[in-house]
């Protein structure tokens, strides 16, 4: 039986191999003992329970001597069960880890996580010690030019040509024909939702359903064992591979919550080794906790251990070889007990690190909480989903009057949010749709959400979708309105891919997939709400295909500065389609605009018409050479002619 001895300090917290066995560091600034439990080769029968023999500050820690890479451990904490203060040890409750980095299964609720006393070692998962971390040559960090959102099994669940055995997990991304499909889109980086394993949030399985997105994690560096059965190495597989394929990887990372939920919840990892530290407590109530994320707590990353555990996931992901991150609720990150700053720990920390500063690092520039809308409000070099842009054009292309000024602004780069932090275009991520709210395809055939089958009659999900329908609600067979939905499709990705910032697209949406109007899929896990590939609209793939090949054929479109209106020629002009300036005063009616650009050796013109009849055009005169129509999102384009419901692109040399 292998013993715990005395070990000065590790260098790096969980359960380390080396040369002559393991080390074991666990923070807990309240617990009185924490013991290391040890589990047969099958991860069944808790051979071994073992004290931890040192104490260094705030570090519990020893040294296993004779065990190697493969061992299956957990934790058990004692401590203080005094709820009014924020704690809540329970050795009776089995302990992720978490620093582990394999576990070797998935999380599933059950009650008994949450009772008292109540033993749970049959119900949580063992970590794996790992051995000598993989680290894959990730794609050169470079910026994002296109960002493919992608969530692991609805994508490929239902793909013809991935292997039956290997749907749904990390394996089938690296499969040649969803490469193909991927390039073939002109995408630059693939922002993956969570891969970290998740637990389903409790209310779930009593109604038949599963958590299909992975916004539940329980630690930040462990796998999801259903999608990466191999452990790191399946990660590290997939970037390297992308990276070949000239492809970053971007990671959607949980840095604001964890499964265990509100004081209700689960005691299997952060809970029970310290939650008056882990979590955020109203300062007046210590036994109350902060919900600033919806999800029943918020996690304290002002707090100095926090913090690091929050940098060593991040550092463990580049060693994988993403490209950088996106993170969820981003708001939490600079938050504390006085509010929300840009001189928050995490930011500061992150902005130093020689490596993290330099990866990609993409803000969902909100939370829950109070003042937690915060779009615009994130240090560089931090780029934000830009939830306004998403709004603007939506309710501009819905026919919402007196829009075409706010169009412009996001058509220009939204430098109203971003040049007052001395960021340019390229800290705007613009989207129609993401993996929250409606599809595209839904976007314009749903006035309102119908998320029925998430059990909650209808209550969850946002009520303010700023959508249409084309006439009737839902699924029908009418032509008519299934090609103005089409059309209104095809106009929004135009306007998306015309737009400056970064352009992002959630996987399938070139493909016109529904969610059947749920605007909160995130518990249909099942065949009706994964990727249909076979009724894929493959034309609009094409569509998309051609709008990205546009936008790198011509720089001057995704160019990094904002626009001026200054220089000779300016650099910007915005017209109306009869080839004269816009007045001040004519904004607020206006349902068609042009925007010239004039960049080195070319002018480009986007004209845009959200009437329901053809505009007719002049195009501006002053250059040798004639204009050439490059794009239009309708099928038709008659010369001199801006179609209803249409966006073009026309172009000349100068």
């Amino acid at each position: 039986m292998p013993a715990l001895v005395a070990c000065p300090l590790p260098a790096r917290l969980g359960a380390v191999a080396g040369e002559h066995g393991i080390t074991v560091a666990v923070f807990s600034r309240h617990a009185e003992r924490i013991d290391l439990c040890l589990f047969d080769e099958a991860g069944e029968g808790e051979v071994a329970r073992l004290p931890l023999p040192c104490r260094s500050g705030d570090i519990h820690h020893g040294g296993l001597l004779g065990v190697t890479a493969g061992l299956r451990y957990g934790l058990r904490v004692e401590g203080p069960w005094q709820p009014e203060n924020g704690h809540r040890f329970d050795p009776s409750k089995l302990l992720v880890d978490p620093y582990a980095t394999r576990i070797d299964r998935p999380f599933r609720w059950d009650p008994r996580l949450a009772e008292r006393g109540t033993d749970t070692a049959d119900l949580v998962p063992r970590g794996i010690v790992g051995g000598a971390q993989p680290v894959a040559a990730g794609a050169p960090d470079r910026a994002p030019a296109f960002i493919y959102e992608l969530a692991v099994k609805s994508f490929t669940m239902r793909h013809p040509a991935v292997p039956e055995r290997i749907r749904g997990t990390l394996a089938a991304l690296r499969e040649p024909a969803v490469i193909d499909h991927i390039r073939g889109l002109g995408v630059s980086h693939v922002e993956l939702m969570p891969v970290a394993a998740w637990m389903d949030e409790r209310h779930l399985p009593p109604l038949g359903l599963a958590n299909a997105w992975g916004y539940n994690p329980v630690n930040f560096v462990a796998l999801d064992p259903r999608l990466a059965p191999g452990g790191e190495a399946d990660f590290a597989r997939l970037c390297a591979t992308y990276a070949q394929a000239g492809i970053g990887i971007i990671l959607d990372i949980v840095l604001n919550h964890t499964a265990e939920s509100d004081e209700f919840g689960a005691t299997i990892c952060l809970r029970g080794l310290d939650n008056a530290v882990y979590y955020r407590h109203a300062t007046d109530d210590p036994g109350r906790l902060i919900n600033d994320t919806g999800c029943g707590h918020t996690l304290a990353l002002d707090r100095a251990p926090v913090v690091r555990m929050a940098m060593d996931a991040l550092r463990h992901w580049r060693r994988l070889g993403v490209a950088g991150f996106r993170f969820d609720l981003g708001t939490v990150m600079g938050r504390s007990d006085t509010g929300y700053s840009l001189d928050a720990p995490l930011f500061a920390a992150i902005g130093q690190d020689p490596d993290l500063s330099r990866a990609i690092l993409i803000a969902e520039p909100w939370d829950m909480g109070p003042g937690g809308y915060r779009l615009g409000e994130f240090p560089a070099p931090f780029a934000e989903w830009n939830g306004r842009y998403r709004d603007d054009v939506r309710r501009f292309w819905r026919g919402d009057p007196a829009l075409a000024g706010a169009l412009a602004t996001r058509l220009a780069g939204s430098a109203d949010l971003y040049a007052p932090t001395h960021r340019g275009p390229q800290a705007s991520i613009n989207f129609i749709a993401a993996h929250d709210g409606f599809t595209s395809a839904d976007l314009v055939a749903y006035e309102a959400k119908h998320n029925e089958a998430n059990g909650e009659d209808n209550r969850d999900g946002e009520n303010q979708n700023h959508s249409w329908n084309n006439g009737i609600e839902g699924p029908t067979d009418d032509a008519a309105i299934l090609a103005a939905r089409l059309r209104d499709s095809r106009a929004l990705l135009a306007t998306l891919f015309l737009s400056r910032g970064v352009p992002m697209l959630t996987a399938g949406d070139e493909l016109g997939r529904t969610q059947h109007g749920n605007n909160n899929a995130y518990c249909q896990d099942n065949a009706a709400f994964w990727l249909d590939w076979e009724g894929a609209n493959h034309d609009l793939a094409a569509f998309v295909a051609e709008l990205s090949a546009l936008r790198a054929e011509h720089p001057f479109l995704s160019a990094s500065t904002f626009l001026t209106g200054t220089g000779e020629p300016p650099d910007a002009r915005w017209l109306k389609p009869d080839g004269t300036p816009i007045a001040d005063d004519e904004w607020g009616r206006l349902d068609t605009l042009c925007l010239m650009l004039n960049g080195v050796g070319e002018s480009l013109l986007i004209a845009i018409n959200r009437s329901r009849a053809d505009v007719a055009i002049a195009l501006p005169n002053g250059l040798p050479q004639p204009w050439q129509r490059l794009l239009c999102s309708a099928a038709e384009d008659g010369e001199g002619v801006l179609p209803a419901r249409s966006v073009s692109l026309f172009g000349r040399r100068s």
